[in-house]
């Protein structure tokens, strides 16, 4: 079976902090890396942060603030991402998000991306995802926290829609230990719903990534970060610049290794079968 390289996908996500000026560091590290594309992510706080979670104290880069006020310090505005707009195709990297409620969905139309996103954590808000679905543009789908029957709901609001879909498989846990993977539910996935399937990978190490490759995801979502140790809920769940260039080094050139699978002697074999085959 031939071997392509994988779309890769650098999960921005809210390890910018709320900074335009590092969001478009980490576009540039994407770039570097040649990553296919950047994902950012867009809420409204006050209809997304549950009622339980609001009011609750958190220490932060601006001091002791409620889990509310922190979430509207880090979430960009429609003025901001119209900089990154602007920035992304000035560097000619696609970019595109995951939105967590209908009005920010609607609201982010007006950047016409090239993919949507549905995070784990809105894949059961299945009007929500039936929004998305409707505009039938590619949509990357995480499964994290979903049952079997969840993903199976999900795949029939996707083709009931005729939009073009990728099944992410996920572990909702930031970081998740490595015992936790379950990889082989991408070949479970893949001979399941007979759609692309990709890989969203919250584990702190590269190596997982590379099988998840191999085991037939042909997209890779990993989050990005300048430094693991960066004050933010993603950053440990994230690759540094040594992992992100890791990932990308090995995925760019590993196909190359998997040859046609014919068996042949190669003009290297016949020299060294002169050296040694002394009977012939």
């Amino acid at each position: 079976m031939k071997r392509t390289k994988p779309f890769l996908i650098a999960e921005i996500g809210i390890n910018h902090n709320g900074s335009l000026d590092l969001a478009k560091k980490l576009i540039d590290l994407a770039k570097k890396n040649k990553f296919d594309a950047v994902k950012f992510q867009k809420r409204d706080p006050d209809i997304c942060v549950p009622e339980h979670q609001k009011s609750i104290l958190r220490e932060t880069p601006w001091g002791l603030i409620t889990y509310l006020e922190y979430k509207k310090k880090i979430e960009f505005s429609l003025e901001q991402y119209s900089k990154i707009d602007k920035y992304c195709k000035k560097l000619n990297m696609p970019w595109f998000l995951s939105c967590w409620d209908n009005n920010s969905q609607k609201k982010m139309k007006r950047f016409k991306t090239k993919f949507n996103k549905i995070a784990s954590a809105l894949a059961t808000n299945f009007d929500f995802v039936n929004l998305v679905a409707q505009e039938r543009k590619k949509t990357f789908v995480s499964t994290g926290m979903c049952t079997s029957k969840e993903v199976d709901h999900l795949v029939k609001i996707f083709k009931k829609n005729k939009c073009p879909f990728v099944l992410m498989h996920t572990v909702s846990s930031y970081p998740c230990p490595e015992k936790n993977l379950n990889l082989n539910l991408i070949t479970t996935y893949k001979n399941k719903y007979k759609c692309d399937i990709g890989y969203s990978g919250h584990e702190s190490t590269v190596s997982p990534t590379i099988f998840a490759w191999i085991l037939g995801a042909e997209y890779i979502e990993r989050h990005i970060t300048l430094d693991r140790s960066m004050w933010g809920t993603d950053q440990s769940a994230s690759l540094g610049p040594e992992g992100i260039k890791a990932v990308s080094d090995t995925l760019h050139k590993a196909p190359k290794y998997f040859g046609d699978g014919k068996k042949t002697k190669t003009s290297e074999d016949k020299k060294i079968e002169k050296k040694f085959r002394y009977w012939l």
